[in-house]
């Protein structure tokens, strides 16, 4: 049997910003990068979601630059999926690959998402 190669890594959020999207339903319990295999899964609630093969992974570096926005913000493939200021991971994928925002589909370049353990999901995506 083959052994499956799994990995969850919740989205970290802020004390302040927890309580805020909690009562805007984006409860972190809702709020993950899961990574198999094959794939790679994001979700950050109803607000975002994404699914895109491991393959598209072409690096995963920390993002040195702590934004002051929270939630979920993006233009010309480029999207910004955090709950904290702190632990983003900048996902660079080629080529573009979809990803859905409010239910609307938009292209994925970079994904920067803040996450627990930043070092762990970039050694997971890019192994």
């Amino acid at each position: 049997m083959a052994h499956s190669d799994f990995a969850r890594f919740p989205i970290r959020f802020d004390a302040a910003y927890r309580i805020l999207s909690s009562a805007l339903l984006l409860p972190p319990s809702d709020s993950f990068v899961e990574v198999e295999d094959d794939e790679v899964r994001v979700r950050m609630a109803w607000a975002f979601r994404a699914r895109f093969r491991r393959s598209a992974v072409m690096s995963a570096t920390e993002h040195q630059q702590k934004p002051l926005s929270r939630g979920v913000h993006g233009v010309a493939g480029r999207w910004l999926v955090n709950g904290s200021g702190g632990g983003i991971v900048n996902i660079t994928l080629g080529p573009s690959q979809r990803g859905f925002v409010m239910g609307f589909p938009v292209r994925l370049r970079n994904l920067l998402v803040s996450v627990e353990d930043p070092i762990g999901l970039m050694a997971t995506l890019t192994r």
